[in-house]
């Protein structure tokens, strides 16, 4: 029997969740479902420059499990882009940052202090 699964951390939901080719795509095109977990571990990792040790820290959630999110959101997004599918991001099961963590203390890419600083 599998590990429960823990709730990830992530800073901010994304402010656009839709994405999309400027082109006509068909209506029954399936559109790339990107959780809100691998979002948060792209930003962090290829945004904000971070490690995926660091990344693991500030999600809560072990290093090995931000490889294997790591790899996923890179293939959806290569496969949006790719195939000019429609990219969606929702979903998961995490927690929005109250900027009361203590990774947050002292952090200046806490996304809570600029979104309320």
């Amino acid at each position: 029997m599998p590990r429960p699964q823990k709730c990830r951390k992530i800073c901010a939901l994304p402010k656009v969740v839709n994405f999309g080719p400027l082109e006509y795509v068909p209506e029954e095109e399936e559109a790339v479902q990107m959780g809100v977990d691998e979002f948060e571990v792209i930003r962090l990792i290829d945004l904000l420059g971070m490690t995926q040790q660091q990344c693991a820290k500030r999600m809560g959630i072990a290093r090995t499990t931000v490889t294997r999110i790591y790899e996923s959101a890179r293939r959806k997004t290569a496969d949006a882009l790719a195939n000019g599918k429609k990219l969606t991001i929702g979903g998961g099961e995490f927690t929005v940052c109250d900027g009361l963590r203590p990774e947050c203390a002292d952090n200046e890419n806490c996304c809570w202090r600029s979104r309320n600083g």
